[in-house]
């Protein structure tokens, strides 16, 4: 079934980046078929291309919107990202959302493009992105990018609300003054959803954008079983990798274990992930990650979707098992979940 803009479940899908590109299009096909409100194309570098991966998204399906999150600002010039943008936006209009933030700092080093000030290289990206895509011409000289009389040929056909990809308080002022929404994140709790709103109002006030609604879409990572002891049992692994992989965040600090992680991290010498894994306590699983059964899966959803999401996306942990956990998902967690009341 399918579902317009009015009904949509507020559970997405985030298509994992170990999924081989050619399965995108049978996999999305299969999210917008069993009532997935969105789908999230990642890029995550080096796997597959974001927007590439997005136009064979939209290509498979009908009417779901389909998110790219995020590009890095610094992966391509903010002209070539508008161009990409407009020219899916003209052939699918109305359907897709750019999400923008710096990339995981590793990949961003890996390609020598990490920027002095991230903060810089992504107001600048993020604004002049905007201004491309509504037709302006734009000359701009930057601390990060220029621009020199750049116009788009084919502007987007619609307005596309930006997504801002970022975790700090800093970068979530910033998107509150000049995004429209923000992609959160794997590993945000409920207590970082709620600091994260009052981060992104500040942002708002500043700009003079008070009352407008900014949507907050929050990855998860995701593992469904009838047994939910396994499920745990796979997410636990994974959820290593990622703590590991930014040991020291907004995400951990505001859950409060910022501290003991970074020791964790420390102590683990060339493989910081098996430490963790071993050594961190059940319960940042029960509270980062949406795993269990069904039922469990469904109320950890909801209470993310309660503390500021407007929707949830989910990310399978098992990509050989994606098929299985989008129907499994369908079945018996979908059905559970409700919107968010914008107050």
């Amino acid at each position: 079934m399918t579902s317009n803009a009015t009904d949509r479940s507020p559970v997405g899908l985030l298509v994992s980046s170990q999924l081989p590109p050619e399965q995108i299009p049978e996999i999305s096909a299969l999210a917008e078929r069993e009532g997935f409100g969105e789908l999230w194309i990642p890029e995550d570098y080096f796997f597959y291309a974001g927007v590439s991966g997005a136009m064979a998204a939209l290509n498979a399906t009908s009417s779901i919107k389909v998110g790219i999150g995020v590009v890095s600002a610094m992966a391509r010039h903010p002209a070539g990202l508008a161009m990409e943008l407009a020219t899916i936006d003209r052939m699918y209009p109305g359907r897709v959302w750019p999400g923008i933030g710096l990339g995981v700092p590793h990949w961003v080093q890996q390609m020598g493009v990490m920027p002095k000030s991230p903060y810089t290289a992504m107001r600048e990206t993020v604004t002049n992105v905007r201004r491309l895509l509504d037709g302006e011409e734009v000359t701009f000289e930057g601390k990060v990018h220029s621009f020199d009389k750049v116009k788009l040929v084919h502007p987007a056909a619609t307005t596309l609300p930006i997504y801002m990809g970022v975790i700090g308080p800093r970068m979530l002022n910033l998107a509150g003054e000049v995004a429209d929404a923000t992609l959160v994140s794997v590993l945000a709790g409920t207590k970082y959803l709620r600091w994260l709103r009052e981060r992104v109002a500040e942002g708002q006030t500043k700009a003079g954008r008070e009352g407008e609604h900014h949507r907050v879409a929050a990855y998860a990572l995701y593992s469904v079983d009838r047994d939910g002891a396994k499920a745990k049992q796979e997410a636990r692994t994974v959820a290593a990798f990622y703590l590991a992989a930014v040991p020291k965040s907004g995400l951990t600090d505001v859950y409060g274990i910022g501290d003991e992680l970074w020791d964790m991290y420390q102590r683990g010498g060339d493989n910081p992930a098996e430490l963790i894994m071993r050594e961190m306590p059940d319960q940042w699983v029960e509270d980062l990650v949406i795993a269990g059964d069904p039922d469990e899966c469904a109320a950890k959803i909801q209470a993310l979707i309660d503390a500021g999401a407007d929707a949830v996306d989910l990310a399978p942990v098992a990509a050989d098992r994606a098929k299985e956990v989008v129907e499994l998902t369908a079945r018996d967690v979908l059905p559970q979940v409700r919107h968010r009341t914008v107050g």
